[in-house]
């Protein structure tokens, strides 16, 4: 790990008397399957990891592990009797929170537990939720500190005026009606089928305290450049200003400082000989941006990290528009990954095993994944960056959507209008997730629609992302009703794979397949139902799933050569009852070796050999 991401955590044991007990008694509750990391999982162990890499602090406190909670009627105040301990940061429906119950739109989550955060006059505390779905208040010692709306991003409040230097209770209340249309939930469902699965509620990411100074950096926006090489750094602060206070930036490759800058909230630091990143050469840069006042006394400092690199796009020797990275011609390849996990559904079960997931695709020749309408945690594009993987990022998906027009058809395509709440409200989330993983380079493409689901206002949005980041690619709508804006012409289709290269309507776009493949292979002992599964057409054996890959593989080559710039392959695990994974839901069976794959697509990252036509 880099040596920005060296912290220090101060472990305080939770206060209320029946924790101890709780904590030799838990286990997890019953499920189908579990995987080897979810049968690690203790109240002790779980997610102690720092859970924001790209700006550290070292005083801060975890808040994982057992709280009380309690499922009643939304009607109903606070409860008065809990009925019992759930771990925290999985989720209500999950076996490793130790409950695995159900939340309907008729019910309120609660939960309760209490900590300790000391605390000085010079001081302030600020109360981290890494995820929360969906509507959260939150109250400490009984005043209400915040609330929030919104699932999949993070968001804090400042406890201050409210916390003691003593014990305090900390009570948060949860609402997730999941099938409410307009929702962002991407593929939870309250009765899970075929491709919706188990819906998640409640706290299902990390939650922790952090002690700042009274005016300190509250947020950072990283951007590079290549030509030259450039890192431009914006820091946002908190807190009552001092005009003599200036801004200090240090980039570090190692040991050794590549640049150093200081100057008023914004700086622009040149790096010589920098090195860039890619997915063949990850090079991160470490950061250190210190808040210092008239007299050069460290207000604030926290670290980062950076990787020097362009995202951009441009036409090949056949006038055909291809992706790039850093000037050079990248084809993308990768799985549409969904995040799924037996054990702790949209929560991986550890960080290990989150980064289990990332080296298989690594392994296996793939250089970018889809993260298919999910957020993960900070962490995972942390390991992203580092371990150099492009993602494209979905937003997290709503209804309702229009008529479904795909791209090979003639039909014009369909919008759907919104009420102006909900609109708003899915903006929010947008804008927020773009926000929080601005910094990150290895997302090189935001996705705002999957396919039709909660597509509308499409013209508008797109204008709107592509003007906000304009250090990305955008893919207004994979495999959804194409509009002309943005930079991708995106097909889904699984039996092919094909795409209508020569409409020109796509001419101006770069092209390529969102989704294709999808093979479904059963493995005897490792379904979550024995009873029930499907895929995009069974494959009886092994040998019939790797004739059918390969196959998909050829044409997705042929169709490079004629202009395709990318293709996602679905998927990288099994889910719940969908068996068209690469490995198998509890991650214990690689249907397809990583070191075959990878030879299956060297091709795929070849140039095309030169052809002279000395016969028309």
């Amino acid at each position: 790990m880099k040596s920005s991401l060296v912290v220090f955590m101060l472990l305080v044991p939770v206060a209320y008397s029946s924790v101890a007990h709780a904590q030799s008694q838990w286990k997890m509750a019953d499920q189908p399957m579990v995987t080897r990391w979810g049968e690690e999982v203790t109240p002790e162990n779980a997610w102690r990891e720092y859970p924001r890499p790209q700006m550290v602090r070292s005083n801060w406190q975890n808040l994982n592990g057992l709280w009380e909670y309690a499922v009643v009627d939304r009607a109903h105040p606070q409860p008065d009797e809990w009925q019992g301990h759930i771990l925290v940061p999985f989720c209500l429906e999950s076996a490793l929170s130790g409950v695995r119950g159900r939340l309907t739109g008729r019910d309120a989550l609660w939960y309760r537990r209490t900590f300790s955060k000391p605390h000085t006059a010079d001081e302030r505390v600020l109360l981290h939720f890494e995820a929360v779905d969906y509507e959260t208040q939150v109250w400490v010692n009984g005043t209400k500190v915040g609330s929030h709306t919104g699932g999949h991003v993070p968001f804090h409040f400042d406890i201050t005026d409210a916390v003691e230097n003593g014990e305090s209770e900390l009570i948060i209340r949860v609402f997730d009606p999941t099938n409410n249309s307009y929702q962002p939930k991407g593929k939870q469902h309250l009765r899970p089928h075929r491709f919706w699965y188990t819906a998640v509620s409640g706290i299902w990411q990390t939650v922790w305290l952090e002690t700042v100074p009274q005016r300190y950096i509250d947020r950072l926006r990283i951007e590079t450049a290549i030509e030259p090489a450039r890192i431009r750094v914006e820091a946002a602060l908190q807190g009552e200003p001092d005009e003599d206070e200036t801004l200090e930036v240090i980039v570090r490759d190692g040991e050794t400082i590549a640049a150093r800058g200081r100057g008023k909230g914004e700086l622009v630091l040149d790096v010589p000989d920098a090195k860039l990143w890619s997915p063949d050469s990850p090079f991160l840069y470490d950061l250190e941006v210190i808040l210092l006042d008239g007299e050069n006394n460290v207000i604030d400092q926290v670290e980062s990290y950076t990787g020097i690199r362009t995202v951009g796009k441009k036409r090949d020797a056949d006038g055909h528009l291809r992706f790039t990275l850093n000037n050079e011609f990248i084809f993308h390849l990768g799985p549409l990954d969904q995040g799924w996990w037996p054990d702790g559904l949209l929560t991986p079960p550890s960080d290990e095993a989150m980064v289990y997931d990332l080296q298989y695709i690594k392994d296996a020749g793939f250089n970018m994944i889809r993260k298919h309408v999910t957020v993960e945690n900070r962490r995972y594009y942390y390991h992203t960056d580092r371990l150099g993987i492009l993602i494209w990022q979905d937003h997290v998906s709503a209804h309702p959507g229009p008529r479904w027009v795909l791209l090979r058809y003639r039909d014009e395509p369909e919008d759907r209008e919104w009420p102006d709440d909900k609109h708003e409200q899915w903006m929010y989330e947008l804008k927020a997730m773009v926000d929080t993983f601005y910094n990150n380079p290895s997302i090189v493409v935001w996705v705002p629609f999957n396919e039709r689901w909660g597509q509308h206002r499409t013209m508008k949005i797109g204008e709107w992302l592509t003007e906000y980041d304009r250090t990305r690619l955008l893919n207004i709508a994979s495999g959804g009703n194409f509009f002309p804006v943005g930079d991708i012409a995106d097909e889904h289709d699984y039996a092919g794979p094909r795409f209508p290269l020569d409409d020109p309507r796509y001419e101006d776009y770069v092209k390529v397949i969102g989704e294709f493949g999808g093979h479904g292979h059963a493995v005897s002992g490792h379904l979550w139902n024995q009873d029930e599964s499907w895929g995009y057409g069974g494959a009886e054996t092994l040998e019939e799933l790797e004739e059918r890959y390969r196959r998909s593989i050829r044409t997705l080559t042929e169709l490079k050569k004629r202009g395709l710039a990318a293709g996602v392959y679905t998927q990288t695990t099994d889910i719940e009852i969908e068996i068209n994974g690469l490995m198998t839901y509890d991650r214990r069976v690689n249907k397809l070796d990583p070191e075959w794959l990878r030879e299956i697509h060297a091709p795929l990252y070849e140039d095309p050999p030169a052809v002279e036509v000395l016969v028309p």
